[in-house]
């Protein structure tokens, strides 16, 4: 978890260590979700159709994966599904959250040389968040003359929406994942609804497990709705803020609107002063629609930045 703490320090630092920082803490997050339930990779794969064969155990393989030649191959999680003692699936589960061309040469090594060092058959899981990195990840990797390797991909597209509170309870962690995977869902209504189950259902699991949780939503979310409430809030006080679906969902519906109005403002004020610098969009983000309204209405009238911004203080 001190990793954890490092990537989170950074995504205070700055706006430049803000995106890389965030990027890098909201990846460790969701790996570190696939390893406190291992299960979860098997059951995304059957719901992308995949002939997943029976198991009665799934073991945390070493995530190394280097052959006896010096390159270093290391994925994000490596699983081995088992029945009794036979290996009967292995699975390397790769979180991409932007496209990287190298991997195209990497997977398909991580995939060879798990098979060999197994001998068992192995498939390539690739979690998303952006359909344009989806459509990257998915194109089969040509290797030669009729050979290619096919990575299985998880997208907003194809991610359940988990919905039922029960559901949620039985599986918390592909319920996170579904918050997560369907938060830019063009139907505001559905993603509050699946991020409210998803709070509740994170807020009555063990302590560090619902921390861990609660932040990875918390986290994915900021961007969208920064009022998201903060990591003080106790576990009792998120479950009452979200338990009510329906009111939740009025509150990401003011949000949007809110982020709307943001994203307006900012257009018009490096218009009309050039360089905005990046602080300004999070003390909007941050103000009552009272002070967005004054702000927007010194836009044309104010001689400089900071007068424009002057309702803010």
């Amino acid at each position: 978890m001190c990793r954890l703490r490092q990537l989170f320090q950074l995504c205070t630092t700055g706006r430049d260590a803000y995106a890389v920082g965030m990027v890098s803490y909201l990846h460790e997050l969701i790996v570190l979700l696939f390893r406190n339930r291992s299960n979860a990779a098997p059951d995304l794969l059957r719901e992308l159709d995949v002939d997943v064969p029976d198991y009665d155990q799934v073991c945390v393989e070493s995530a190394d994966l280097n052959d006896l030649q010096p390159a270093e191959y290391r994925a994000d999680l490596v699983l081995i599904l088992a029945q009794g003692p036979n290996k009967v699936l292995g699975v390397v589960v790769e979180v991409q959250l932007s496209r990287n061309e190298e991997k195209r040469y990497s997977w398909p090594a991580y995939v060879a040389n798990l098979r060999a060092r197994h001998r068992c058959p192995v498939c390539l899981l690739v979690i998303t968040l952006e359909e344009s990195v989806a459509r990257w990840a998915e194109k089969s990797i040509e290797l030669g003359p009729g050979n290619c390797c096919t990575p299985w991909v998880v997208s907003p597209s194809n991610m359940p929406t988990v919905t039922e509170l029960q559901e949620a309870e039985r599986n918390v962690e592909l319920a996170v994942l579904s918050a997560i995977e369907h938060r830019n869902d063009a139907d505001a209504a559905v993603s509050a609804r699946i991020t409210s189950t998803a709070v509740v259902a994170s807020a009555g699991v063990a302590e560090e497990a619902s921390r861990l949780y609660l932040d990875l939503i918390r986290t994915s979310l900021r961007r969208i709705f920064p009022t998201m409430p903060e990591v003080a809030m106790t576990r009792d006080e998120l479950r009452e803020y979200f338990k009510d679906p329906d009111r939740y969902i009025k509150i990401v519906k003011m949000e949007a609107r809110d982020a709307a109005y943001v994203a307006i403002i900012l257009k018009q004020l490096a218009q009309r002063f050039k360089d905005v610098p990046f602080w300004v969009e999070l003390n909007l983000n941050r103000a009552p629609w009272t002070q967005l309204d004054a702000v927007a209405g010194r836009i044309l009238t104010a001689q400089t930045l900071n007068e424009a911004l002057s309702p803010l203080s």
